[in-house]
């Protein structure tokens, strides 16, 4: 049976979309000027390197601060609003849920929180686009659906930043995309400090969120340990944190032993068996790409058993992130509406989400380490580095490492206690 023209020139666009080169761009005359800010970041796509460009949506973290691990395209047009047969460049949630073997109804009677910092104002409306857009069920702050609050539990929102907005605005769109029929809890801290984010984690857990999604990172320091105890140990809660987004090297909260680190890849479609082929986002010459290390501060847990590192290893699973096979976005705050978004940042919310598509955890668990018991229940991503080092650190390979860990989720088998 052939493929409609309207359908064949939407698949074609979102494909377009989320591989296609700056170099290409250029070639077509089409490609914009990226904004003051924006880098050139080298990324695998089709099977061999190229350069696009992006922006972080954050600026890097500054001692004692976090800061968003999102990239958005500049050289992929944003759009406001899409023609009737258009659809959004980049991959969408049938992608996402045919690459990682998931069902397309997942999350009834679970509530995923999103922590973040400052407030997004378009944060529900941005989502009703994102959800109409693909056909999703409406999730409303009236059906009760969606909820925002500060991180004190009340409607006093922090100061608007166009940056975490649309990390924001990413985040939400993940968890639609992964577990549709999931209640959304946003929490919005009141700044990008450790302690007021970490405020954010325990009220959205008081809230009754079992699956805690943060897209955010900085620099390890002595006080990571503290932190631990004080704002990520939930048993029963599955916590996602993201490895980052400048190479082989080590963030926190992803450092913590109570969270589940999520590296990133680089997600293509292809002819293969499942449809679908996946190496570590980066390069050896580092620079752009997921996050990945031996902790200098955090104590190993007993579910990992890797050789060369005697603390904790990043990461222990990944999902997509390079932003040159990135995911579509909706973000109308002083942003231009549909974008290409990559970055670790997408990965953490998918994690939590694919968590929240396994059912609830055990109250004494640490789902961290559930993945650990269900190793062939995941994809194992064997090619790619994401920077100079002499072992599986930051060099995929067979079994476990830094940069994809275990691997990305095939079905929900390896998210289950």
């Amino acid at each position: 049976m052939s493929t409609s023209t309207p359908a064949r020139r939407r698949r074609i666009q979102r494909i377009a979309g989320a591989v296609v080169s700056a170099a290409a761009l250029v070639t077509a005359g089409l490609a914009t000027a990226g904004p003051a800010g924006a880098a050139t970041a080298t990324a695998a796509s089709a099977g061999h390197a190229h350069q696009i460009h992006v922006k972080r949506l954050c600026s890097q973290p500054k001692p004692g601060m976090m800061a968003c691990n999102a990239l958005v395209r500049t050289d992929v047009m944003q759009r406001m609003a899409l023609g009737r047969d258009d659809a959004p460049s980049g991959y969408g949630p049938s992608d996402l849920q045919s690459a990682y073997n998931l069902p397309s109804d997942g999350g009834a009677g679970q509530t995923v929180a999103i922590v973040d910092a400052q407030d997004d104002p378009n944060a529900e409306q941005d989502l009703a686009t994102y959800r109409q857009q693909y056909g999703l069920p409406a999730c409303t702050s009236d059906s009760g659906c969606f909820q925002k609050v500060d991180q004190d539990g009340s409607t006093n929102y922090p100061t608007a930043d166009s940056g975490w907005a649309g990390e924001i605005s990413l985040d939400l769109d993940m968890v639609s995309a992964i577990a549709p029929n999931a209640h959304i809890l946003l929490v919005e801290a009141n700044s990008a400090s450790m302690d007021d984010l970490g405020t954010a984690v325990n009220q959205a857990v008081s809230m009754g969120a079992k699956f805690v999604s943060n897209s955010y990172g900085g620099s390890e320091d002595s006080s990571d340990t503290q932190a631990d105890s004080q704002y990520f140990n939930h048993p029963g809660v599955a916590i996602t944190a993201s490895a980052g987004d400048s190479g082989y090297g080590v963030e926190y909260p992803a450092a913590s032993p109570d969270v589940t680190a999520v590296g990133g890849t680089s997600l293509t479609q292809d002819d293969s068996q499942r449809g679908w082929s996946e190496t570590v986002w980066g390069s050896s010459d580092g620079g752009e790409g997921t996050g990945s290390g031996c902790s200098t501060i955090e104590p190993k847990p007993s579910w990992q058993t890797d050789a060369d590192c005697s603390g904790r290893t990043v990461a222990d699973v990944a999902a997509v992130a390079d932003p040159a096979t990135g995911v579509a976005s909706y973000d109308s705050y002083q942003s231009g509406g549909w974008q290409v978004v990559g970055g670790t940042s997408a990965a953490s919310p998918i994690i939590a989400s694919v968590y929240a598509d396994a059912g609830t955890p055990s109250a004494d668990s640490n789902p961290a380490s559930f993945p650990y018991a269900n190793t062939s229940a995941l994809n194992d991503v064997t090619s790619g580095s994401n920077g100079s080092c002499d072992d599986y650190l930051c060099n995929a390979g067979d079994g476990y490492d830094g940069p994809t860990g275990l691997g990305t989720p095939n079905g929900l088998t390896a998210f289950t206690g």
